[in-house]
Order: C-alpha cells, then sequence, then structure tokens
C-alpha cells in the first residue's frame, strides 16, 4: 500500500481495522487529519494532507507511574 494523501485516507483506516490494530483519527488542524495508532511500546501518528502523507512514532517504555507532583508540574508546564 502507498500512501499518496487524503484520498488514501479511508482505505488506510480499513487496512488498519482488517489488522485489528487500535487507532483514533484526529482533526486539529484545518489542513490534516492525524490517525494515531497504539502499538505495544509506540505510538504512531500518521499524518495526512491534501498531497502527501507524514508520519511520527512516539516510543517509550511505557512505565506505570504513581507520583501525582509529577504529573500535575508536567501538565501545569505544558498549559503555560
Amino acid at each position: 500500500m502507498t500512501l499518496n494523501g487524503i484520498q488514501d485516507l479511508i482505505p488506510f483506516l480499513n487496512y488498519l481495522k482488517d489488522r485489528k490494530l487500535y487507532f483514533q483519527l484526529e482533526h486539529s488542524s484545518h489542513e490534516t487529519f492525524t490517525v494515531s495508532i497504539h502499538l505495544i511500546g509506540h505510538r504512531v501518528e500518521v499524518d495526512f494532507y491534501d498531497d502527501h502523507v507524514d508520519y511520527s512514532i512516539f516510543s517509550g517504555d511505557e512505565s506505570v507511574l504513581d507520583d501525582q507532583k509529577t504529573l500535575f508540574a508536567m501538565l501545569e508546564e505544558q498549559s503555560a
């Protein structure tokens, strides 16, 4: 499968559904749709534009944390 732009969004979503992969579809910008795919140890964001597609991979160890002070400090820092 080759992705060339927004016209390939529905076929890509069907591709993910056929493989039973969990995803979310977001439209936070007037020029792009983002598909977030959640995999073990990774989150992949695929951005569909009119004429192209790009993606980012976010990796982590998925540690479970319980330090709420750190949680709220991070949230405050990002919202400032």
